[in-house]
């Protein structure tokens, strides 16, 4: 027999997943969003919430709909051997190459540097992540409950403490809105849909959904249909809080910009506007508490990537895995905030179609009776397409030309593909593969 489940208990899961959403990106982009968007702020964030909540909350429940015990059990749907290089590829996006160095980036950006010379920065930031990710690695190592109490009462905090700051924000605004900048003057609902691929939340939300689901399964929770009742429920917690945070932050960057001007990144933003607020003992403040923040994420990320690898791999040791993720990560990340943020661009290109098709694939899968030949059929016209959207980001990030062979396939899309130039020129191949293999592969079925 199913067990109810209170108020409470879905408020204790939802900020659990807020927490596991909850990180660097979440800051730092919505404020630049806003900084940049200006008086199109609006439009420019109904784009940045439905990539930067409404997916991840379909991952999440993705993840119960399918039954799968993992990301690469859903993904293997495709191909075993897909299964596990789509999985490793996320995992080290959210990972060493772009999530987590950005931890100890965005701490440093807003904890440490306003309070010291910028002629010391980057030697600050060598010695400050040497310090952020050995941190890291003693606690992944050591896996303790410290770190889980931490998150436990960080994340109320963290969201009382942003909601004082918002609530100023509205009251007192620093200022009017100015002029939008590049893609958000004539394309501001589009440039925050694809803004908000940079939270990474979506990806996140395919790996985070099955802590999801165990928590409410551990409360007496059996049925599939109440068990996908309960994630929806605990999960719109979680982004209810991250869509409030998210709208507040942009509008505070958007009313920022006609007093501090336009910052290279999000990560600034807050803290000036924390100081303007409360004075020094505000900056202070709010310091302490995104370091701890991002400190919480640092071992989560890193303790799940050297496990998934250690299960990938099992030859090496987790331990060993958890050093090598913890140096490499340390090296990435003093390339500082603003590079980790460019060059993460041409991946998130390539993989948020595909995380995106996989979702709505889990969700339709039972209409075409899980026939592979629809999941491998859209994944690779899909990829077709996302993989010259990412090379176009490529060249855009490493501000070259186009490589010549791609100049007619970029012309074609643009010509013939519906809303590639909104960047969803996936969308419509998609609907049209989905149709035509789902009626195949139903009657092969049969």
């Amino acid at each position: 027999m199913n067990k109810k489940l209170s108020f409470t208990n879905y408020l204790v899961i939802g900020v659990m997943l807020f927490a596991l959403f909850f990180g660097a990106g979440n800051l730092i982009f919505p404020a630049s969003l806003g900084q940049n968007a200006g008086t199109n702020v609006w439009p420019a964030v109904i784009g940045f919430l439905i990539t930067g909540i409404g997916l991840p909350f379909l991952g999440t429940l993705a993840m119960g709909f399918s039954g799968s015990e993992n990301l690469q059990d859903l993904s293997s749907r495709v191909h075993p051997i897909f299964g596990v290089f789509f999985t490793t590829i996320l995992y080290l996006t959210i990972g060493p190459f772009f999530a987590l160095p950005r931890t100890g980036a965005v701490s440093f950006e807003v904890g440490i540097l306003p309070f010291m010379s910028a002629d010391h920065a980057k030697i600050g930031l060598l010695i400050f992540t040497i310090i952020f990710f050995g941190v890291t690695l003693l606690f992944s190592l050591n896996p303790s409950k410290i770190v889980d109490n931490v998150g436990k009462y960080l994340s109320p905090g963290i969201i009382i403490g942003l909601f004082i700051l918002l609530l100023f924000v509205f009251i007192k605004p620093m200022g009017g809105f100015e002029s939008p900048h590049g893609s958000y003057v004539d394309n501001a609902f589009m440039t925050g849909f694809t803004e908000g691929y940079n939270t990474m939340d979506a990806i996140g939300s395919l790996v985070f959904g099955i802590i999801v689901i165990n928590a409410v399964r551990s409360m007496g929770i059996t049925s599939t249909k109440e068990i996908i009742a309960a994630t929806a429920k605990s999960s719109g917690i979680a982004i209810f809080f991250l869509g409030v945070i998210y709208a507040g932050i942009a509008y505070l960057g958007a009313t920022s910009t006609e007093l501090f001007g336009i910052f290279a990144n999000g990560g600034p933003v807050l803290s000036n506007a924390s100081e303007h607020y409360f004075g020094s003992f505000g900056a202070i403040l709010l310091s302490i508490i995104i370091l701890l923040a991002c400190l919480t994420t640092s071992i989560g990320l890193t303790t799940a990537c050297g496990e998934y690898f250690h299960t990938l791999m099992p030859k090496i040791s987790y331990k060993s895995f958890v050093v090598f993720i913890s140096v490499f990560t340390c090296i990435i990340a003093n390339f500082g905030l603003s590079n980790i943020i460019i060059y993460s661009i041409p991946v998130l290109m390539l993989l948020y179609p595909l995380a995106i098709v996989l979702i709505l694939l889990t969700f339709l899968s039972p209409l075409f009776i899980h026939a592979r030949l629809v999941y491998v059929s859209v994944m690779f016209v899909t990829f077709l397409i996302s993989v010259i959207d990412g090379l176009k980001a490529l060249c855009g990030s490493l501000e070259i030309d186009y490589f010549g062979w791609m100049n007619p396939i970029v012309f074609f899309y643009e010509n013939y593909l519906p809303f590639y130039g909104v960047g969803l020129g996936w969308l419509i191949p998609f609907l049209v593969v989905t149709l035509v293999t789902g009626v195949i592969g139903r009657m092969q079925k049969r």
